[in-house]
């Protein structure tokens, strides 16, 4: 009889061992699924980012060609494919193609580099200013209203005829044509010329 029991305590332990191994093998393998389920995740979600950004969406814009063989010139292509939030006024193909050809194709060459990056940082604003924002603020401010640049130097916002202006360094006015090209990393405003920097 003893040994009966004996017998049938190792079986329940045998058993209840069996039964924790099992739970835990269950326990493991959930967590791996859910893990291989949030690095899947993931990558979906980088992957929307990726091709969502300012970059990815300027490259899939044929009217901005040329900026964005000027970004990969000047080096800044990655940086607009990266985490941040900007605010870009991008010139089209149109207002590059207003600057001289003898001044774009200096600007183009690899020692002159940093002039370009110098000028394309001039049209970006760190911050996400949608349309919506860039009026109130010019609203709030009397039809004037400054942001500083990536570049370190200013532009003034204001809106004439329903339409939001921008004024450069060298007092040259250009117009912002398409507002509100969302992106996973900021906000495009196409406008109509390029923006001068006085450095």
């Amino acid at each position: 009889m003893s040994l009966a029991v004996v017998g049938m305590l190792f079986v329940s332990c045998d058993d209840t061992k069996k039964k924790e191994a099992e739970a835990k093998a269950e326990a493991e393998r959930m967590e791996m699924e859910a893990s291989k389920k949030m690095e899947e995740e993931k990558n979906m979600a980088k992957m929307e980012f990726d091709k969502n950004t300012i970059a990815a969406k300027a490259m899939g814009n044929p009217k901005y060609s040329t900026l964005v063989a000027a970004l990969k010139e000047a080096g800044l292509a990655e940086t607009f494919m990266k985490e941040g939030e900007y605010t870009v006024f991008a010139p089209t193909n149109d207002a590059f193609a207003a600057v001289p050809k003898a001044s774009m194709d200096m600007l183009m060459k690899p020692e002159n580099k940093a002039k370009l990056q110098n000028i394309l940082k001039y049209h970006v604003v760190a911050g996400e200013w949608n349309a919506a924002d860039v009026m109130k603020a010019i609203e709030d401010n009397d039809n004037k209203y400054t942001v500083t640049t990536l570049q370190g130097e200013n532009l003034t916002l204001s809106v004439k005829d329903g339409k939001v202006m921008i004024k450069d360094a060298k007092g040259n006015m250009s117009t912002v044509a398409d507002a509100d090209m969302d992106a996973s990393n900021g906000i495009i405003h196409g406008v109509d010329k390029v923006l001068m920097p006085k450095a």
